[in-house]
């Protein structure tokens, strides 16, 4: 049996478990310091400190999202042993795959620090994607409210207020209890909201080669298809290859971040747009015979980057949050899963005993969070001196 490991024994073990991700850390920053004055506004953030400060801790946990299997040390959902809440150093029972549990583990004998590990990829895994999924229908929708006005304006607007007049927690907690499952709401939510980034990309693309019909047709041919095999498997698990599909509970919390996000993205693009339609660019693209789907795409939106850029960090360091305040409550994923929040729900019960199975996730949750917001601030600096 081996001995426990004491605390410099252990930060030694868990430095070296994460080799993969130094070596990923080493690379993107050797090659980004390196090229950033080819990179455009992601080059200039190596010039901020605070950037480069939030964007090293969110790439930390992105690689070791996705290094995971090589850096578990044990199964996170295995159970080893019959010792509850093994200490930080403690050896594991005789013939387990790895001789301690590195930082405890919870009241089931599972392995603390692997479940820390795994539980980046799941929230690395829904908190972008959905977030990415609000933003373009807050986009594809407020480009139009903001550029045209009027009564499309007015119906859109109000629409957006109505959901915002809700409480955020409430209503996200309300759109993921099963009962709501039962309904069918969210797969009626999730029809009309998956479709949007079908017609994003098809009036991009449109837009862009208008003027070249042959390369037009091909390319939102492609989309279309694409996007629609996903939109079957993803809002309907209708794929017949079975390459696209979300299990109910997470369909549930996907359609839950973008129900609540899409709204403030809308009003944001809105705003911006407002501003931004006034400008001389758009007035000499309506002068050259334009149309508004161009306009609105390829002259407003990419002058609407800076800002939209630092609120979708926030949003996701947001929705982490949301996430983790789901799986405290017993309404994430799936009972088992090693997502931090349920993972801080179960240690709570015990923190004045023993503090790490709930400590350990709560850090990474602040950690990755903090990164975020630090990487928002980064950005938000450069943005401006464009």
């Amino acid at each position: 049996m081996p001995d426990m490991l004491s605390w410099p024994m252990i930060i030694g073990l868990i430095i070296k478990q994460f080799w993969p991700v130094w070596a990923a850390l080493a690379v993107t920053f050797v090659a980004s310091i390196r090229f950033k004055r080819r990179l455009g506004l992601y080059g200039k953030l190596f010039d901020s400190p605070v950037g480069m400060m939030g964007f090293a801790i969110v790439m930390f946990w992105v690689f070791t999202a996705f290094f995971a299997p090589m850096i578990q040390t044990l199964d996170p959902l295995a159970q080893f042993g019959n010792a509850k809440n093994p200490l930080p150093g403690a050896p594991t029972p005789e013939g387990s795959p790895y001789g301690w549990f590195l930082l405890g583990g919870d009241h089931l004998a599972r392995d603390v620090f692997s479940r820390m590990v795994a539980g980046a990829r799941q929230v690395l895994i829904i908190a972008p994607a959905a977030t990415t999924f609000a933003f373009l229908v807050g986009i594809t929708l407020g480009l139009p409210a903001g550029y045209f006005g009027g009564k499309l304006d007015t119906g859109l607007s109000f629409a957006a207020n109505l959901v915002l007049a809700f409480p955020v927690i409430l209503l996200f907690y309300l759109l993921v209890t099963p009962e709501i499952r039962n309904t069918g709401i969210p797969v009626y939510l999730a029809a009309v909201l998956f479709i949007f980034p079908v017609i994003f990309f098809a009036v991009l693309l449109n837009g862009r080669y208008r003027t070249n019909p042959p390369r037009r047709n091909l390319y939102v041919g492609v989309t279309l298809v694409f996007g629609l095999w996903a939109y079957s498997g993803l809002a309907f698990n209708m794929d017949p290859l079975g390459v696209w599909g979300m299990e109910p509970n997470l369909l549930n919390v996907f359609v839950s971040v973008v129900f609540v996000n899409a709204p403030t993205v809308f009003r944001i693009v809105r705003g911006i747009v407002m501003d931004i339609k006034s400008r001389d660019y758009v007035a000499a693209g309506q002068t050259r015979g334009e149309t508004p789907s161009y306009i609105m795409m390829w002259e407003i939106l990419p002058n609407a980057r800076g800002p939209l850029i630092v609120d979708f960090c926030l949003r996701i360091g947001y929705t982490t949050i949301l996430l983790g305040t789901l799986g405290f409550f017993g309404l994430g994923v799936s009972p088992e899963s090693p997502d931090w929040g349920s993972t801080i729900n179960a240690g709570r019960k015990i923190l004045s005993m023993v503090p790490h199975p709930a400590v350990v996730p709560a850090l990474a949750l602040m950690s990755l969070v903090l990164g975020l917001n630090l990487l928002a601030d980064g950005l938000r600096e450069e943005s401006l001196k464009d």
